[in-house]
């Protein structure tokens, strides 16, 4: 099998006829195998049945149902499991992703090398306020955070060798960075393509702004677990221990200049009547908490079963 198609759907019924007719235009002077597998998200619409005449009617199209929405991302790590093409591509199912783009994206993995290749939605045909301005945002901050120099992280079109998909999780809402999960998992050559947008043309989008928010929350996340993830002391044992120092010197410091005040008989303040000792001893407790929290960290981290798991390209 040459090509798997993954579309992660949820309420499309008005768009899917179209759009399998538009794949299978596009590719149709393609020299390739191809699949489409058509992931069902728990449509409370007539969704599945045109998936399932769809799959009547052609054996390349395949269909998952979920019993219920688990979201994109459970949809996607479904697909992946499934897909047998030798180059996997993703695409929404509201016809704002151009099939014809396809071509040229196996052509990039295959001829220039790339494991990944990302669509670039340069031009959109989204509201400026609510999408535009929050995904120009969201994009550089996830280039500053990932170091992966892409212009539209979280486009839906995207093309990757069969390796890649097989060898990254997706869960929760990380499908908005499989770029950083590919390249965390050592396929480092992610190239970019820019693409044409499709105004939507039914119904109306299935995310809302609130996404931009959930999107940031989920980097940190990300980050943290692939710089920390095994490490967790290098982190909450070096500002603890840090925070722990800083508050002890004070304290310190403090009785210092009430015993050399006592001793030359000029006044002085109590030390535990000065602001300044509880601030230290509230930062003694703080570093001591992020401390215990960086070993108990460390000990889960040691007693994972994967914590000696590595994916291993080649031997000789």
């Amino acid at each position: 099998m040459d090509l798997s198609i993954v579309i992660s759907l949820f309420n499309e019924e008005e768009s899917l006829n179209e759009l399998v007719s538009w794949i299978n235009k596009a590719l149709s002077d393609q020299n390739i195998t191809y699949e489409i597998i058509m992931v069902n998200d728990g449509s409370t619409d007539s969704s599945w049945k045109i998936v399932e005449g769809l799959a009547a009617a052609d054996n390349r199209i395949k269909g998952i149902c979920f019993r219920r929405n688990y979201g994109k991302s459970a949809a996607l790590y479904t697909g992946f499991e499934s897909a047998q093409g030798d180059i996997v591509v993703t695409m929404d199912a509201d016809l704002q992703d151009n099939p014809e783009e396809i071509p040229e994206m196996i052509r990039m993995i295959k001829e220039d090398g790339y494991d990944l290749v990302s669509g670039w939605k340069k031009k959109r045909y989204d509201s400026k306020i609510t999408k535009n301005i929050p995904s120009k945002l969201y994009n550089a901050t996830a280039r500053k955070v990932t170091g992966i120099k892409l212009h539209d992280m979280n486009c839906g079109l995207k093309a990757y060798r069969k390796d890649v998909v097989k060898h990254i999780e997706v869960y929760g809402e990380m499908h908005r960075f499989i770029p950083y999960l590919a390249k965390n998992a050592g396929y480092t050559k992610i190239g970019e393509k820019v693409v044409h947008h499709q105004a939507r043309k039914y119904g109306k989008s299935k995310f809302g702004i609130d996404r931009f928010l959930h999107g940031f929350l989920d980097l940190i996340s990300i980050w943290f677990l692939q710089k920390f993830g095994k490490k967790p002391m290098h982190l909450f044992g070096g500002i603890g221990t840090l925070t722990f120092i800083i508050g002890f010197i004070i304290t310190i410091i403090l009785i210092i200049n009430k015993l050399v005040a006592q001793s030359n008989g000029t006044p002085f303040r109590q030390v535990t009547e000065q602001p300044l000792f509880y601030l230290a001893l509230l930062a003694i407790i703080i570093g001591t908490q992020l401390f215990m929290t960086g070993f108990l960290g460390e000990m889960i981290s040691r007693s994972s079963s994967d914590r000696n798991k590595y994916d291993i390209k080649c031997r000789v």
